[in-house]
């Protein structure tokens, strides 16, 4: 009797393993281990595409359009007053600080109060005046202390990179030492004054940097340095 039931139950298994070949399951187990007890993780929906990044200004109009209402600018970010760049295209220079002082801020324009009597000196003794210059600043805004974040600085480094390109300036002046080494960082190999070639998205321009003109205010020792690299802009407009 014990047999007989024996041999039922193995007919009977292998009746059950030919239904699931004919199913097609070939092996018992898997390649992988499955933690049966741990639920299926749903699947995670799809990302969305990242925004593509609108394109740049086209000219000189477009971009001061630009930075006066895009939301994107890191100045939007600060309570103060915004002071953006002034000036013709094609300008025999173009004159680049780093943000607003405040004073600045009260004037309404960048390089005001005493800085900027000083400045207008510095101009004429290069034969130049402000109505026929571009005057911009890295940051069309001074954030709280007068600090900025590193990312925010190389932002408005390539940002002026574009300015440049489209101003279209015949030289370039850089006062200051932020501006300067946000956008002609040197090695200190090269020379403290005298003209280089300043890389922007179109190619490149003389430029040359030198002291703030609110630095020389409270340091007179260094207007010398500063009337050195300014005569080397006289000497770039001399055929």
């Amino acid at each position: 009797m014990r047999g007989s039931h024996m041999d039922n139950a193995a007919v009977a298994a292998d009746a059950y393993l030919a239904w699931w070949r004919l199913a097609g399951v070939e092996c018992a187990v898997g390649q992988e281990p499955v933690n049966w007890l741990r639920p299926t993780p749903a699947p995670r929906p799809a990302q969305p595409a990242e925004p593509a990044a609108a394109p740049l200004p086209a000219d000189l109009a477009a971009f001061h359009l630009w930075l006066e209402t895009d939301a994107s600018h890191p100045e939007r970010r600060w309570p103060a007053r915004a002071i953006y760049p002034a000036g013709p295209a094609d300008a025999p220079l173009m004159v680049v600080t780093d943000m607003p002082d405040p004073a600045d801020m009260d004037a309404g324009r960048l390089l005001a109060d005493k800085a900027g009597a000083l400045f207008d000196a510095m101009l004429r003794a290069i034969g130049l005046d402000r109505a026929h210059i571009y005057v911009a600043s890295l940051f069309f805004a001074r954030p709280p202390g007068g600090m900025v974040e590193a990312a925010d600085l190389a932002a408005a480094a390539a940002r002026m990179r574009t300015q440049v390109h489209l101003a279209r300036p015949r030289r370039l002046l850089l006062l200051g030492d932020r501006a300067t080494r946000a956008l002609m960082p040197t090695d200190g190999s090269d020379q403290a004054v005298g003209l280089r070639d300043f890389n922007h998205d179109g190619g490149t321009v003389p430029a040359v940097a030198t002291f703030h003109p609110r630095l020389l205010l409270g340091q007179p020792m260094a207007k010398a340095e500063c009337w050195r690299a300014l005569q080397s802009l006289i000497e770039e407009a001399r055929p």
